[in-house]
């Protein structure tokens, strides 16, 4: 039997927030009645969720801390098939409002990238491995 992840959750400090960032501004699909704490997006493969941060201790019986400000703790990574598709998105996206890390830029190891932020401060990678449609 092999190991397979089915779900990235992500713990948030402001859910309704975030849920309206990957919504509005990034277009995940979610049917979310504004309630209760937990919400799960729509999304092929790996399930994508999110769950508010003052549930936790009750939900874990102990009070986990959290990255203040930039979370260089781990990153979503957002591929689109070309470089183009990048650089395009990447406009509209913090035009919409999120926060830059870095603009598009050639990596050495191939690949275009970009990182911003969500309203978390949770690190989103938007690249390409310009592999086409």
């Amino acid at each position: 039997m092999s190991t397979r992840i089915d779900m990235i959750g992500v713990f948030t400090k402001d859910l309704s927030k975030m849920v309206t960032f990957y919504r509005d501004v990034l277009g995940f699909a979610i049917d979310w009645d504004g309630n209760g704490p937990y919400a799960e997006f729509k999304n092929d493969g790996v399930r994508f969720s999110m769950y508010e941060r003052s549930q936790l201790p009750g939900l874990l019986g102990q009070t986990p801390s959290f990255p203040d400000g930039l979370n260089g703790t781990f990153e979503l990574a957002i591929d689109f098939p070309a470089s183009a598709d990048v650089d395009r998105e990447f406009a509209r996206i913090t035009a919409a409002g999120a926060r830059i890390v870095y603009p598009p830029r050639d990596e050495p190891w191939g690949m275009h990238s970009s990182m911003i932020m969500d309203p978390d401060g949770n690190l989103i990678e938007l690249g390409s491995w310009n592999k086409g449609a």
